[in-house]
């Protein structure tokens, strides 16, 4: 099934960015520990593996386990197996993801990654070549396409008024959290055409989900333009897998003309176990639904520890200027306005302003995200940014493969790191003919102070 196939990449990207991150992030040294997370959070708040043990080898076995099932996934080892070996094999992935993200913290706070365990569980009832997919398991598919459109939609007509103006364009391909290489040009699309984006949106999210369950062919056409819009998402930004794995969603809803397989009856356990499972989703189907009904709705959060059933959605509300914090260094024993600042260079976020931007997504560069969320308010950075400047300052070489590029050596870190707050606007059409950048960045204020180690672990 072409779903299945899809969503094994998308766990395989999600485990490889696990795989690649973790230390720096969440590991024994990390800004957000593991072993300190779990001294705090008991086990039936957060079920994960790394309850009962955690090393930073440890964690990198499970992701690379899961790089490694995934990809088996990927080439259809499921459908060499007997049913119950598929199964199992489809809930590996699952709960192993499910262990990342229940200790990650701050850094796995995004809706995607309760989504991707969503759909991976229901992926699990989908069985594997030697049973037909059950209908009530595509059904729990439209259903939750459904919840993150519709969601989507009214959090934006419930949020910023510019959503309601159809406004919010002028502004949201210059603001958000990380901008890819052709966001410049959606930016400076004429005013009109944004507006008729955000119409069409509106349409997209608060009327066409409904048509998911009409009957064939117009859930076809309902699921093909939400395909159409996200792509559209993805050639306008990085929003790390959470386009792709809504246009995964879709796949399932989209009729393709072909004749179906024969394939004998399903096994009475099997009837059994989906029947019994998909009811209880159902049950507990009616948190999302309450909270999309509720004036005081929120969005992208989890109503189980097992992330079975979540609530999405995504920009109610829309920033109108960018800010970016950054980071630099410098060698000085004494720090001074003129000393020699050098800027570290973060890979997805915006630095200098002659740099253009990359594509990143469905990849994940959580850093990166988090220095955005940073740049609206200190609030946001108080639990790492800390860490991340202590990292910095020693050299840290599992925190400096975060970044794209150090001014200082790992065995020369600088004596000082301070952080100043800039705004970015793009450039127009003249300015970036004339020299060549992208972006126009104006200093705000400082951010943090400069800063250096302290006590023993002051360097001589």
């Amino acid at each position: 099934m072409v779903f299945q196939r899809a969503l094994a990449g998308l766990y395989l990207v999600a485990f490889l960015a696990a795989a690649l991150q973790f230390r720096a992030l969440i590991g024994e040294r990390g800004m957000l520990p593991v072993p300190r997370f779990v001294e705090r959070v008991p086990f039936r708040r957060s079920p994960s593996l790394f309850h009962w043990h955690y090393s930073d080898r440890f964690f990198a076995v499970c992701a690379w386990a899961g790089c490694a099932v995934s990809a088996a996934l990927l080439a259809g080892l499921d459908s060499l197996l007997p049913l119950w070996g598929g199964m199992l094999l489809w809930l590996a992935p699952w709960a192993l993801y499910l262990s990342v993200v229940n200790v990650g913290q701050t850094w796995y706070a995004f809706g995607w990654e309760s989504l991707l365990l969503e759909v991976g569980f229901l992926a699990v009832l989908l069985g594997n070549d030697e049973v037909a997919p059950p209908v009530v398991v595509l059904f729990l598919l439209r259903w939750v396409l459904f919840r993150v459109e519709f969601g989507a939609g009214l959090i934006k007509m419930r949020g910023d008024a510019c959503w309601r103006k159809l406004t919010c364009l002028d502004h949201h391909h210059e603001t958000q959290p990380m901008p890819g290489p052709l966001s410049w040009f959606f930016h400076r699309l004429p005013k009109p055409l944004h507006r008729i984006e955000v119409a069409a949106n509106h349409v997209t999210q608060l009327i066409v989900p409904f048509l998911l369950f009409a009957p064939q062919p117009v859930a076809s056409v309902a699921a093909s333009l939400m395909i159409v819009t996200q792509l559209w998402l993805v050639l306008s930004g990085n929003f790390a897998w959470l386009n792709w794995i809504t246009i995964v969603l879709a796949l399932p809803a989209v009729a393709f003309p072909s004749d179906p397989p024969a394939v004998p009856d399903a096994p009475l356990w099997y009837v059994v176990v989906v029947l019994a499972v998909s009811a209880l989703l159902l049950g507990l189907g009616h948190r999302p639904v309450r909270n999309m009904l509720s004036r005081r709705q929120v969005m992208n959060r989890s109503f189980d520890p097992l992330h079975l059933v979540n609530t999405y959605g995504a920009f109610g509300s829309v920033s109108r200027i960018r800010y970016e914090v950054v980071v630099e260094g410098t060698a000085d024993e004494a720090p001074r306005k003129d000393s020699g600042w050098r800027e570290y260079e973060f890979k997805g976020k915006p630095g200098d302003p002659r740099r253009w931007p990359r594509q990143f997504a469905p990849y994940h560069l959580r850093l990166d995200w988090l220095m955005w969320f940073a740049a609206l308010s200190p609030a946001y950075a108080g639990p790492w940014f800390g860490a991340l400047v202590e990292r910095l300052l020693e050299g840290d070489r599992d925190t400096l493969r975060l970044l794209r590029r150090s001014p200082f050596p790992a065995d020369a870190p600088p004596r000082h790191i301070r952080a100043r707050l800039f705004r970015y606007r793009y450039t127009t059409w003249r300015e970036l003919r004339e020299t060549g950048a992208c972006w126009e960045r104006t200093y705000v204020r400082e951010f943090l102070p400069p800063t250096r180690l302290t006590g023993t672990a002051q360097r001589s």
